[in-house]
């Protein structure tokens, strides 16, 4: 009687269809991004970024009267803690994610989300390829071959005599070999000579080889692929081994993290930006007050795209509604989920802190707007800031 009992009841249990998980109120967005290992500096701009973001949006009654939240996974510093943050998000029900913080993450992680439809716009992304993962990847992050070039422009304009470039890169990081690619082949096509080419690792901190390389090369021009505590460090040994001339950071420069690495050897650096504080927009403007409020420092690049990337979601989850007249949390969340990316895809116009944008088909980021700043160091040579370059 027990086995025929039991049987009956699996029965019954297989007969009746799964309630579909509806969306939670308020509605949860995941942030994936590195608050632990050697890029935690990154993913701590982001985090503050973010947050500014969820009280700003909630502040104006986040999606039509129903608050946003964020729930923080972090990544650490490798692709396996990329893919365990978004694992988790996946299963915390989360409406979409934005993240992770390093390109190699994203090779690693985004096709998870894509195989679980759920959206993902990444912050600070910018390898080659990165849309090109799924229909469910985006990015609010321009790729380095629209930025990049920008900087080596810069330099010349500063210094037109520039012949002979050193590139140095850090090999063992997936963005700085994409984005030294893209310097290199900048380079040739502004008919100056790669005089080095040296590769290092993120992990190091004696840089006397690539320093005597440079020097015995004879370079006017040093481009620099890595992150901010070997960048800084590189920086720093470049200088004090006497190299006098430009130096063009990438992305992993763009951060006032690396200023107490190098200190007041960071003078002078010029990186290409996606954002400026400087910039004279409403949003902009909004950002910058309540960020320096809350942290009592201007945001860097890394939080204001950290706060696009919320805001893409926030306007694609208010544009759901206004398309649908229903409301998230009246959705069934793979149906939530599924219109939200189609929003984000659909090429609606969003006035953020980086300017305007807006994201393609593919979910690459059309952005209007870029700038080159130089570092500008203070007198306690611990602190700085990115000044627009004349």
């Amino acid at each position: 009687m027990t086995r025929v009992f039991l049987s009956l009841a699996l029965i019954v249990t297989l007969a009746v269809p799964a309630m579909a998980e509806p969306v939670a109120k308020p509605i949860p967005i995941g942030v994936a991004v590195a608050t632990t290992s050697n890029i935690a500096l990154f993913g701590e701009e982001q985090v503050n970024g973010a947050k500014i973001a969820e009280a700003y949006f909630n502040a104006q009654g986040g999606v039509n009267g129903t608050p946003i939240k964020l729930v923080f996974q972090d990544t650490a510093g490798d692709e396996a803690g990329a893919v365990n943050a978004f694992q988790s998000l996946i299963t915390a029900k989360v409406v979409g994610i934005v993240g992770p913080t390093l390109s190699q993450q994203a090779f690693a992680a985004d096709p998870l989300a894509e195989r679980a439809k759920v959206p993902v716009v990444g912050p600070s992304n910018t390898a080659k390829g990165i849309p090109q993962i799924g229909e469910y990847i985006g990015r609010i992050s321009a790729p380095m071959t629209v930025v990049a070039p920008i900087s080596l422009k810069k330099a010349l304009a500063i210094n037109p005599k520039i012949k002979n470039v050193a590139v140095l890169y850090a090999q063992n990081d997936a963005f700085s070999t994409s984005e030294t690619g893209v310097f290199q082949e900048a380079i040739k096509a502004l008919n100056l000579k790669t005089v080095a080419l040296q590769k290092f690792q993120t992990t190091d901190t004696d840089f006397t080889t690539l320093v005597t390389a440079v020097l015995g090369a004879r370079a006017d021009l040093v481009v620099i692929s890595g992150l901010a505590a070997d960048s800084g460090n590189l920086v720093k040994q470049l200088r004090q081994f006497g190299y006098k001339g430009l130096i063009v950071g990438g992305n992993g420069l763009n951060s006032p993290n690396m200023f107490p690495v190098c200190g007041s050897l960071c003078e002078g650096i010029l990186v290409a930006q996606a954002y400026s504080p400087m910039a004279e927009t409403p949003v902009n403007k909004d950002f910058v007050k309540k960020f320096t409020e809350a942290y009592k420092k201007a945001p860097a690049q890394f939080s204001a795209q950290a706060f696009t990337a919320v805001q893409a979601m926030v306007e694609a989850l208010r544009k759901v509604e206004k398309d649908s007249k229903k409301k998230i949390t009246a959705m069934e969340l793979a149906q939530a989920r599924q219109a939200v990316n189609k929003a984000l895809l659909s090429g609606m116009v969003i006035h953020t802190p980086l300017g305007e944008i807006s994201l393609d088909r593919e979910g690459e980021v059309l952005q209007k707007q870029f700038y080159v700043s130089t570092i500008k160091m203070n007198p306690d040579k611990k602190t700085g800031a990115f000044v627009l370059a004349k």
